[in-house]
């Protein structure tokens, strides 16, 4: 089975973790063991969140007052690099008889949609409510709760098509375990003579990885994060898991917008597109999540069942 697997930014750097490259290192090779016998029976196209890492770039190009900071999208484009080669160079060593490739990625966005007006995708290191402000006041930003603490706050535009979608198929059919559209791609406009041009966004990675799935054919979307399933009243006394779901179910409750919202409405656009199974779960039960044993499991009502 081709499975598509997101790997949200928090099971790749803990919240409350050093941003330095050994403690991603570590995270990155512990998160390629789990894959790697995933992909001992499945095909495997992998793609992952870079909030934290767009997040440090960012804060590492202010401290140089001689340049002007870099927009987001080389940002973005800078986390796919950093992410990709560290999970790559982790899955070839777990992996020593696969070829795996990481493709930097464009993802085509709307420079009309709205999210420009209304920056709602919290990225980079949390801070508490008076650091918020003072960094907003200083440097312009939109920040907001994400959890207990705060983060910047990032126009998320709808990611419309994937710019290498051809090329990635072919590498697919050639046996190679992808990385790719890492951090949800890297952001893109295309004019009417067809010109690409970088815009200051960050696309969120579960919906950018909703589309690639319907693209790629994919079998099950599987969304791995540092929880072990969703819930409803989340960070409540009344707080429980959903272990077996259909996007019906899933559309009647409210999820937190900077987390599990975009995952819930990942699994429900791709159910419902495709008739097939998504799963949201922790990295580290990986199998059991594609087995239907672990993880929230959402399928159709009329299909799709977590054995498929």
């Amino acid at each position: 089975m081709r499975i598509l697997v997101a790997l949200g930014g928090n099971a790749l750097l803990r919240r409350g973790e050093s941003a330095g490259a050994d403690a991603q290192r570590k995270n990155v090779e512990a998160a390629a063991e789990g894959l790697a016998a995933v992909a001992h029976e499945h095909e495997l196209v992998i793609t992952h969140g870079n909030g934290p890492q767009v997040g440090l770039l960012a804060l590492q190009s202010e401290s140089c007052r001689e340049v002007p900071p870099y927009p987001l999208d080389v940002f973005g484009a800078e986390s796919e690099g950093m992410v990709g080669h560290m999970l790559g160079l982790a899955l070839r060593n777990a992996l020593p008889d696969r070829d795996v490739v990481t493709v930097l990625t464009e993802v085509v966005v709307s420079p009309d949609d709205p999210a420009f007006l209304k920056p709602s995708k919290p990225i980079g290191p949390v801070y508490s409510a008076a650091e918020a402000t003072r960094l907003a006041q200083e440097r312009g930003w939109t920040v907001g709760r994400d959890g207990g603490d705060y983060r910047r706050l990032v126009p998320s535009p709808e990611p419309n098509a994937v710019a290498e979608l051809r090329s990635l198929r072919v590498l697919i059919d050639s046996g190679a375990l992808l990385i790719c559209v890492g951090g949800g791609g890297i952001p893109v406009t295309l004019d009417g003579a067809g010109t690409m041009r970088g815009v200051e966004a960050v696309i969120d990675k579960d919906l950018t990885a909703a589309l690639l799935a319907r693209r790629l054919d994919a079998g099950l979307l599987l969304m791995l994060t540092d929880i072990a399933a969703v819930q409803l009243d989340w960070g409540t006394e009344k707080a429980r898991p959903l272990h077996a779901t259909s996007p019906e179910e899933l559309r009647q409750f409210d999820f937190a917008s900077g987390s599990m919202a975009p995952k819930v409405e990942a699994a429900c656009r791709f159910v419902e597109a495709t008739g097939r199974r998504a799963a949201v779960g922790a990295l580290a039960d990986a199998e059991r999540i594609v087995h239907g044993d672990a993880g929230t499991q959402v399928a159709s009502r009329d299909g799709g069942s977590p054995s498929a």
